[in-house]
């Protein structure tokens, strides 16, 4: 069987594996906020290089990202909500020869070792903390003025 594929760049659908989450208390000039993380570990694939016919060395490669795709949800005891979904790109990379398809579980577990889902959500909640203080303090001025 011969193939006369040039080059192959094709990108596969991402798969999902749960990561965990992450809770915070955040104080602001209107009380105590209460803030939930939810962390998703998304990994996306792309078919790389070509098979070669018999005889000859092929190219094919996997490469992989892993992206944290994040949601977080804010309330507080007066009843103000904040939501708010994000993501934190390239928290992993890397590549495996063949195909992708057949490669699904080693680079499940190439993931699983790299990525420390539980840092990952408690740095993207970190970095997330001046944008939920700033969504707070417009929360709480569209409520004065509708005072």
């Amino acid at each position: 069987m011969s193939f006369s594929i040039a080059s192959l760049g094709i990108a596969l659908a991402a798969t999902a594996v749960p990561a965990s989450t992450h809770n915070m208390i955040v104080q602001h000039s209107s009380g105590t906020i209460e803030a939930e993380y939810r962390g998703l570990v998304e990994v996306r694939h792309r078919q790389i290089g070509s098979p070669a016919p018999g005889g000859r060395p092929s190219t094919l490669r996997c490469a992989w990202s892993a992206d944290l795709a994040m949601d977080r949800v804010a309330s507080s005891s007066r009843g103000m909500m904040a939501s708010r979904s994000f993501a934190k790109n390239d928290v992993a990379k890397g590549s495996l020869p063949g195909w992708c398809n057949t490669n699904k579980s080693a680079i499940a577990r190439e993931v699983a070792r790299k990525v420390d889902a539980n840092k990952h959500i408690l740095e993207a909640a970190q970095e997330d903390q001046p944008v939920l203080l700033v969504e707070l303090d417009q929360l709480v001025k569209s409520q004065n003025r509708g005072s």
